[in-house]
């Protein structure tokens, strides 16, 4: 039994091979929720979901409003909306104002995330353009989440997981291949 419940990843330009390998590596039986908070195009409304369920071992999907949380599937926030993990075990989707330029908002994804679960909240930032999720990922971390970011000198785009590493004290600093290990065997973690 583990001690974790529930999966934030964070990323931007470039994570998206990243996603697929991750996602590609954790089983079919996977016992946690797993929140996707990606930015991506906000006028490009099909395929993207597609594309990440044909490497998939879990079902990727884009949740509604007020959707019930499960475990061993990837809800990635649809574009142009925030995505908040709400009290209750369900999604709330918003479309309040951007966050650094950013709608979805990592920010916001982990604040939700990390104000729902606490310490047993597994939070990972990976490459991206910008510093979204570095606040979000010390919200979470100073909740007593275990916070992950990509390593930098792997990542496509460095700033958003070197914004993370600055802000602060990030428990793991991994290789792609590390980070897919790591979550695959958080399930048999005490």
């Amino acid at each position: 039994m583990s001690k974790y419940k529930a999966i934030v990843i964070g990323g931007s330009a470039g994570s998206f091979p990243l996603i697929v390998k991750i996602l590609a590596g954790l089983p079919k039986n996977y016992p946690f929720p797993v929140f996707l908070c990606l930015h991506r195009l906000k006028h490009v409304r099909m395929g993207f979901v597609e594309a990440l369920n044909l490497k998939s071992n879990i079902p990727v999907v884009e949740p509604e409003d007020k959707q019930s949380i499960k475990p061993g599937i990837a809800y990635l926030a649809p574009s142009n909306y925030h995505m908040l993990v709400e009290v209750g075990n369900t999604i709330a989707l918003s479309t309040d104002k951007m966050v650094k330029y950013s709608r979805p908002s990592i920010d916001l994804t982990f604040d939700s995330a990390s104000n729902v679960y606490r310490h047993k909240l597994v939070g990972v930032i990976v490459s991206g353009a910008n510093s979204d999720g570095a606040d979000g990922i010390k919200q979470a971390k100073d909740r007593g989440a275990l916070t992950i970011a990509q390593d930098p000198l792997e990542a496509t785009i460095q700033t958003m997981p070197s914004a993370a590493i600055n802000a602060t004290k990030i428990d793991h600093v991994l290789k792609i291949d590390e980070l897919v290990k790591f979550l695959v065997n958080l399930q048999v973690q005490d």
